[in-house]
C-alpha cells in the first residue's frame, strides 16, 4: 500500500524544528505587547467576497491563488490567502472603534496561497503582523516601522535593508493611472498577456511584474507615482521619513515601490534581507486608509505590516543552534516495583516545583535510560531500583558535574524547590 503524503507546497513542522517556532513566537508576542498591541485571532476561512474587494478582483492571489469552494449551504468560501482584510472584517463587525478611538492590534497566523512552491514560498506558510486601525497620522505609520525593523534586528538579522514610498491619496492616481497607460501603451506588443491585462485595469501592478522584459521596460520609461502625490502626501511621508531619522533607522527611499494590493494609501515600505535571494522580501506593509469604508464600516484611517515566518527563520539557520532544550529531570526506573512510586513522584514535581521532567516507558537497562538522558540533554537524573524501593529513597544525579546523593522519597520535592 502506497504511503499518503503531505501535500506539495506543506511542510511538517518536527519537533527539531518546532521549538524553533515557539521561541520566536514567544519573542513576538512579548514585544508588541511591550508596544501596546493585543493579539487578535481570525478564522481560517472567510466569504472570497471579503478578498475580492479588498485585495483587488484582478490581482494573483485573486485570479490564481485562492483555495476557494462552495459549501453545502451555497456559501462561496476562501482559506485566507492575507490577514488585512479579515482583522479588517473582524475590526467593523465587532465595533471595536466604539470602545476605543485606536485598536493596536497583532496576529500570528497560517496562510494559504496556491502559488509554485520554491525556497522561501510555500503554498501553506505563516506570518505575524500588526493591523492599527483609529491613526491618520504619520507617527503611527514611523512607529509600525520602526517595530519591524528592530523587531529583526532584535533576531540578530544584520543583512536587512528597509526601502519605503508613498503612493499617495487615491485622489491623484486616476491622472498619474492615465499618463502611465499612455505611455506604456507604445510597448503592449512586448507585455505578456497577464501584463496587458493589468496595463488595462491597474498598470500600478505592472511594477511588481515577474516578467523580467516588463519590469525592464517599467524601470527605464514610467515616471514613479511619487512625481505626482499632493503636497499633503509629500508632507506625510516628510514626516514619517524624519521620525524615522531621529530614531536612527536607516532605510532608502524606492520611489518604484508601490505593493501589490489594492487597498494600499500613501506609505509603503519593504524590509529585505541579502541572504534569501530572489525571495528576499521578509516584511513589507503600509497605510490603507480607505479600506474599512471600503469594506462596510465608518471611514477609519489604518496601517500594518506582515512579516513571513519562514523567511524569518531561513535567515537565522546559520544562528540556530539546532538542539533541543535542556529538560530538567529524567527519571530512570529500573524494577517494576518502582513504575507506580517513580511516575508519582514525576507527576508531584511537576505540579509542585514547576519543573519538566520526563519517565521511562520502555523499561530499558539502566545504562540505555542513562544514554537518554544524556542524549535529551537532562539537568538532573533521579534513580529508582529495587534497593531504593526497599529502603524508601532515590538516587538524584547531577548530570552536569556526575555528582550523586541518596535521599528519602519525602525531601525529593523540597530539594528541588529550594533549587
Amino acid at each position: 500500500m502506497n504511503k499518503i503524503r503531505n501535500i506539495k507546497g506543506t511542510k511538517d513542522l518536527l519537533p527539531d524544528t518546532t521549538f524553533i517556532w515557539q521561541e520566536l513566537e514567544e519573542k513576538i508576542h512579548h514585544f508588541n505587547q511591550q508596544f501596546g498591541y493585543k493579539e487578535i485571532r481570525t478564522p481560517a476561512f472567510e466569504e472570497s467576497d471579503l478578498f475580492k474587494r479588498s485585495v483587488g478582483s484582478e490581482t494573483d492571489i485573486v485570479n490564481k491563488e485562492m483555495y476557494s469552494w462552495i459549501d453545502q449551504g451555497g456559501n462561496n468560501l476562501t482559506l485566507k490567502p492575507e490577514l488585512t482584510a479579515p482583522v479588517t472584517r473582524a475590526y467593523i463587525q465587532h465595533e471595536l472603534g466604539k470602545s476605543n478611538p485606536i485598536n493596536k492590534l497583532y496576529y500570528i497566523d497560517a496562510l494559504f496561497r496556491r502559488e509554485r512552491p520554491q525556497k522561501g514560498r510555500q503554498r501553506q506558510f505563516h506570518q505575524f503582523g500588526v493591523e492599527v486601525f483609529g491613526s491618520k497620522f504619520p507617527e503611527q505609520d514611523a512607529e509600525i516601522i520602526i517595530m519591524a525593523f528592530t523587531f529583526l534586528q532584535s533576531l540578530g538579522l544584520d543583512d536587512i535593508s528597509l526601502e519605503i514610498n508613498t503612493i499617495g491619496s487615491k485622489s491623484i492616481r486616476g491622472a498619474y493611472i492615465t499618463i502611465l497607460q499612455d505611455l506604456l501603451n507604445k510597448y503592449r506588443q512586448d507585455f505578456s498577456a497577464i501584463d496587458k491585462q493589468r496595463l488595462d485595469k491597474n498598470p500600478l501592478r505592472l511594477f511588481d511584474s515577474k516578467d523580467l522584459k516588463c519590469r525592464e521596460i517599467v524601470n527605464e520609461t514610467a515616471p514613479t507615482i511619487y512625481d505626482y502625490i499632493s503636497k499633503e502626501d509629500r508632507l506625510h511621508f516628510d514626516n514619517v521619513c524624519s521620525i524615522l531619522n531621529d530614531s536612527g533607522i536607516q532605510y532608502t527611499h524606492n520611489q518604484k515601490l508601490v505593493r501589490g494590493l489594492d487597498y494600499y494609501t500613501r506609505t509603503t515600505f519593504e524590509i529585505k534581507s541579502s541572504s534569501l535571494g530572489s525571495q528576499d522580501a521578509l516584511c513589507g506593509g503600509g497605510r490603507y486608509d480607505e479600506l474599512v469604508e471600503q469594506l462596510g464600516g465608518t471611514s477609519t484611517p489604518a496601517v500594518g505590516f506582515a512579516a513571513g515566518i519562514e523567511r524569518i527563520i531561513m535567515t537565522l539557520e546559520n544562528q540556530i543552534q539546532r538542539s533541543h532544550k535542556s529538560i530538567d529531570i529524567f527519571m530512570i526506573l529500573i524494577s517494576s516495583d518502582a513504575l507506580s512510586p517513580g511516575m508519582n513522584l514525576a507527576n508531584n514535581i511537576r505540579n509542585k516545583c514547576n519543573l519538566s521532567v520526563i519517565t521511562e516507558t520502555l523499561r530499558r537497562s539502566m545504562r540505555s535510560q542513562m544514554r537518554e538522558a544524556n542524549r535529551l540533554n537532562a539537568n538532573y537524573s533521579i534513580i529508582i531500583g529495587e534497593d531504593e524501593i526497599k529502603s524508601n529513597t532515590a538516587i538524584i544525579k547531577n548530570m552536569q558535574n556526575g555528582e550523586q546523593i541518596n535521599m528519602d522519597m519525602d525531601k525529593i520535592i523540597n530539594y528541588f524547590i529550594k533549587g
